[in-house]
């Protein structure tokens, strides 16, 4: 009668998204210049400024007097229109926001008018603009002062910060996103919960939300949500779901559901055959579907030895270099890649 070996691998999920944003603090900004007959305004240049940093972003306009450029960091500027090199019209107090694109077109018929001045209509938005402009402003030096508190290690300083900048304005679905990650870091899986959820409110489709509110239910023991929202996260973001197949798999690894866990890094792999850490869990999962006869030899399944020669050969000196290798000579294969190490010659046999 066979009788089956379990391996005990405790497998920490990665989570993809809490790193990257704090980098998505970058938006974009478009718009037309049309002069005062209404007609395009070709080759002109749109000048960002912002005086509390010293950014400057130049972008030059088209034949059809259009103007596009992302990448443009997170605050308050001042947007002026220059024709050939001269100043023409300006927008003061221009907010940038994360991850969203910024309307500002240049109407000088609008704008100047005949007279060559701002029109009451134009000074108004200008005004509003300004003064949203200052809020985002607030807004961002909470995000920085929250992320240095999370640096340090100070997690309840920086929920309280952001508790403070929901308050401000609750219709930022960033600001929810960093309440979430802050509350993670205090181990305040519930808390974090409910501010992924409120970020997803505001922006249904973001793929990163979800991997971050998968990871939450899943510190919180709500395993099934956690799995779901892995799976709609890797459809939302194709880009980057392979990492989100491989999080999927980590969590259905820890809770003993083996089958459906290889299933997942199987799917990482497949978008990713460079991702060293799905091959090695993988194999990982497959010895725990490793048998022995009553002679006591162990039999792994097909597919076993190369789920770790895979893992050696992408990360031969990886932090799962030396457990991949035990666990190739446990089930009698041999190290089988050109990199690293010569070859062991522990078995000619590959299960």
């Amino acid at each position: 009668m066979k009788k089956y070996i379990y391996w005990v691998a405790v497998l920490f999920v990665v989570s993809m998204c809490a790193a990257p944003l704090w980098a998505q603090m970058e938006g974009s900004i478009r718009g037309v210049v049309t002069d005062q007959a209404g007609k395009p305004i070709a080759n002109a240049t749109i000048r960002l400024y912002n005086a509390d940093t010293g950014r400057k972003y130049d972008i030059k306009t088209n034949d059809k007097g259009e103007y596009r450029s992302i990448g443009i960091y997170i605050g308050t500027y001042k947007a002026t229109l220059l024709v050939n090199g001269n100043p023409v019209d300006e927008h003061n107090g221009v907010p940038i926001y994360a991850e969203q694109e910024q309307v500002v077109p240049f109407d000088l018929a609008k704008d100047l008018g005949s007279g060559g001045g701002v029109s009451d209509e134009q000074r108004k938005k200008m005004e509003e603009a300004q003064k949203q402009g200052e809020k985002i402003k607030g807004l961002n030096a909470s995000l920085q002062q929250a992320k240095d508190l999370e640096g340090a290690g100070n997690y309840d300083q920086a929920i309280t910060v952001l508790q403070q900048a929901t308050q401000v304005d609750p219709n930022q679905d960033l600001v929810w996103a960093y309440l979430g990650d802050a509350q993670r870091g205090a181990k305040k899986y519930s808390d974090a919960v409910d501010s992924y959820q409120k970020a997803l409110a505001l922006k249904p489709t973001s793929g990163p939300y979800m991997s971050q509110l998968a990871d939450a239910y899943a510190k919180s023991g709500q395993t099934d949500k956690a799995i779901q929202q892995y799976a709609a996260a890797a459809q939302a973001d194709p880009q980057n779901a392979a990492a989100y197949y491989f999080n999927e798999g980590a969590v259905l690894t820890n809770t003993g559901k083996i089958d459906d866990a290889i299933a997942a890094f199987d799917k990482s792999i497949q978008l990713d055959p460079n991702r060293a850490d799905a091959y090695y869990w993988k194999g990982v999962d497959m010895i725990g579907k490793a048998t022995t006869d009553k002679s006591g030899k162990m039999a792994a399944p097909p597919g076993t030895a190369d789920a770790f020669n895979k893992y050696l050969e992408l990360q031969p000196t990886g932090k799962y270099a030396d457990a991949a290798k035990q666990m190739l000579a446990t089930i009698g294969a041999s190290v089988e890649t050109s990199y690293g190490k010569a070859k062991s010659s522990t078995s000619k046999k590959k299960p």
